[in-house]
């Protein structure tokens, strides 16, 4: 997984209230961080409008590859380019790499400042291309009407221009370098990427990572598409605690198909990550006009795409290309996060709370086969006091009767009978002091998905439920699930746990009972 340093990590998650170590001074953390919240800030809703105007107005007649337009389109990108500062870094000392005649790819770099670092290469690309007047084949209609692609793909240049001015407002560049790439030809079948692979500018080799932005300018109740995640190990965790700040929710897609620039940097097997807002009714058709623009939402996702390419760009390890990833798709996904098969409860003792101000626990049928039902508990029992206490708090209750060992003594108040009775149940299975089970997913060490959470239990008490991850516990992270299981058994209560739903981190605290008992 890739490490950031101190300061841009502590600025990302300030905000869930966890801190993860770095050995610099506070002073030195506090102004770095302003440095870097200078930078995320210069990413305004008014230059990303300025930048989708421009491409999608009817002037360019829909930026089809090749076209005048298209052309057009080009000329302005190159000249952002230049105003930035970005080194040429096309064919011959410039910023374009030509191909199929007219076309041309835009490139421009921003050398990274480790001496070492510097020769890996983090691509940020975004196609500029879209449709023009539209025909069958690339149009849903009405063909013959220009296709001004807003938001296929204006949204995404504007956020790959607006990122490269954000990165020229830190006080130095990142370890690694930055390849800028405006994509040519994308709606064509991804000619311009599979070009620069072919008569790649810069090696290969040196690629460590490609980010894709397609379609970023519809954002919908705060839901954001991710792609390639399973391409490297750790990145859903990175991309999880880079989103403290946006707060999106993150629907990752294992699926990973030819429909974006990102998928030829995949076949080579190279990383990738690809971040799209979705699909729409105006998706290829003339309505796709930058009037209809999440302007705000195009903010959030540039900002994100910006600090997650800066965690990139300066972790010391980025690890390799995960093979596993070509056989994964969200068929596997689904099975991943399949609940496990409910244990059987260890009372068996369900019950309701009779009305009434007084607390008045009545049990209702014992669940067949159950201790309880084996030592004699009824249906319409009051139950007086467990293990020798009144009754005050079920959930305290839930949480005892999860955690009990040994012979438990209940005593009920019974119709029928003058006198309490006592009746002794000897519960089943191991004592449970939080009530979850996990799985492990290769593609993320280090975490846990949550395949079972006992109702009743201390993490169900605490909101957690099944197929939230668990990044850590207790103020510490764990290498595996036997360091989680540790970890539940020995920490004290309240249970700090830093977890993830949807692609949000959240600290939950967990309060359990002092015995040390298992998960």
């Amino acid at each position: 997984m890739t490490s950031l340093p101190a300061f841009r990590f502590s600025l990302i998650l300030v905000s869930i209230g966890a801190t993860f170590g770095g050995g610099e001074s506070q002073s030195l953390l506090a102004v770095e961080a302003v440095e870097l919240a200078k930078a995320v800030a210069s990413v305004t809703t008014d230059e990303l409008r300025k930048h989708a105007e421009f491409l999608a107005d009817d002037t360019l007649e829909g930026r089809e590859a090749g076209s005048r337009g298209g052309q057009a389109a080009a000329n302005y990108l190159t000249k952002e380019f230049a105003r930035q500062g970005l080194a040429a870094a096309g064919e011959e000392r410039s910023y374009f790499q030509s191909f199929n005649g007219s076309c041309r790819n835009i490139l421009g770099m921003i050398g990274g400042s480790d001496p070492k670092l510097k020769e890996q290469v983090i691509l940020l690309g975004a196609h500029y291309d879209h449709v023009g007047y539209g025909r069958k084949g690339n149009s849903y209609g009405p063909i013959g009407y220009i296709h001004n692609g807003a938001d296929d793909n204006a949204s995404g240049v504007s956020g790959l221009l607006e990122i490269i001015d954000a990165v020229k407002h830190l006080p130095q560049p990142p370890k690694r370098s930055i390849l800028f790439v405006l994509w040519d030809a994308e709606e064509a079948g991804l000619i311009g990427s599979r070009h620069w692979i072919s008569r790649p500018t810069v090696p290969l080799s040196r690629v460590a990572l490609c980010l894709n932005i397609d379609m970023i300018g519809r954002l919908k109740n705060q839901r954001l598409e991710v792609y390639g995640s399973r391409t490297l190990v750790g990145s859903r965790r990175m991309l999880c605690e880079t989103n403290a700040a946006a707060d999106l929710t993150l629907d990752f897609n294992w699926n990973v198909k030819a429909d974006s620039d990102h998928h030829p940097f995949f076949a080579q097997g190279i990383p990738f990550l690809m971040l799209h807002t979705g699909l729409h009714e105006n998706y290829h058709r003339p309505s796709d006009d930058a009037n209809l623009l999440n302007l705000e939402g195009m903010q959030q996702v540039t900002r994100l795409t910006l600090q997650t390419l800066l965690r990139f760009a300066d972790g010391e390890d980025l690890g390799k290309f995960r093979e596993a990833s070509r056989q994964e798709s969200e068929l596997h996904h689904q099975g991943m996060d399949q609940p496990q098969e409910v244990q059987q409860p260890r009372f068996g003792l369900p019950w309701q709370r009779a009305a009434g101000s007084e607390l008045k626990i009545v049990l209702l049928q014992p669940t067949p086969g159950s201790p309880a039902e084996a030592a004699g508990l009824r249906a319409g029992d009051r139950l007086v006091k467990y293990d020798g206490t009144a009754i005050a708090d079920e959930n305290l209750l839930r949480l005892q009767l999860l955690a009990a060992t040994g012979k438990k003594t209940f005593v009920i108040e019974r119709e029928g009978e003058r006198e309490p009775l006592e009746i002794v149940v000897t519960p089943r299975g191991s004592p449970i002091r939080v009530g979850i089970s996990w799985r492990e997913d290769p593609a993320e060490p280090g975490s846990a998905i949550l395949t079972q959470v006992i109702p009743g239990s201390a993490a169900a008490l605490a909101g957690l439920a099944v197929r939230d991850r668990l990044y850590s516990l207790a103020g510490q992270r764990f290498a595996n699930g036997d360091e989680l299981s540790k970890l539940i058994s020995a920490s004290p209560s309240p249970l700090e746990v830093v977890m993830e739903r949807g692609g949000r981190l959240r600290v939950v605290k967990v309060e359990v009972l002092p015995a040390e008992v298992g998960p």
